[in-house]
């Protein structure tokens, strides 16, 4: 059971965090196209320009829990580093129960109305030619928050099994 748990929680950060990894190649491409339009025929892309932010945006928050769960993420480890492993694993445990999950609930709750004000008035780019989905970029938010909470929490449940001697069986992930 808590297998089968973990293991949904990893596939949805590995799935999520590997197809927006792809987009970089497309910001890659689309800043290219940005200078050689801007600097070589004198053409300036607004849309272009925000679409590079809004690939941007979806990488980094869509991908947090990805990158958290194969601990990737940074970390100042100076202490860390040292600790047994299950010194590590209650350093996680706390760490996710104290600054990681209400850091996330917290942030989800406020972000509540902001993306629902957004979504209200369906917020377009203050920009002259800008993209019309401000408000789609604001809900990456919640988004975020709630990819994080759910690998937040697998990744307490396999530290658990780590307190507990029952770490073989999450290796088996």
């Amino acid at each position: 059971m808590l297998k089968t748990i973990i293991g949904s929680a990893e596939r949805i950060a590995t799935v999520v965090g590997k197809g927006v990894a792809w987009l970089t190649l497309l910001m890659m491409v689309l800043t290219c196209l940005i200078v050689v339009l801007r600097y070589g025929f004198g053409i300036g892309a607004i849309a272009l320009q925000e679409s590079v932010l809004y690939l941007h945006a979806l990488v980094f928050m869509l991908g947090a829990a990805y990158t958290f769960k194969d601990d990737e993420h940074v970390r100042v480890d100076v202490l860390y580093r040292g600790f047994s492993a299950r010194k590590k694993a209650w350093v996680n445990i706390i760490g996710g129960l104290f600054f990681l999950l209400p850091f996330c609930f917290y942030t989800a709750y406020l972000s509540t109305d902001y993306v629902a004000a957004s979504w209200a008035v369906m917020e377009t780019s203050q920009e002259p030619g800008g993209l019309p989905f401000v408000y789609l970029l604001k809900t990456l938010i919640p988004i975020m928050m709630a990819l994080l909470i759910i690998q937040g929490i697998a990744d307490i449940l396999k530290n658990l099994g780590v307190v507990l001697n029952k770490h073989p069986m999450m290796e088996a992930l």
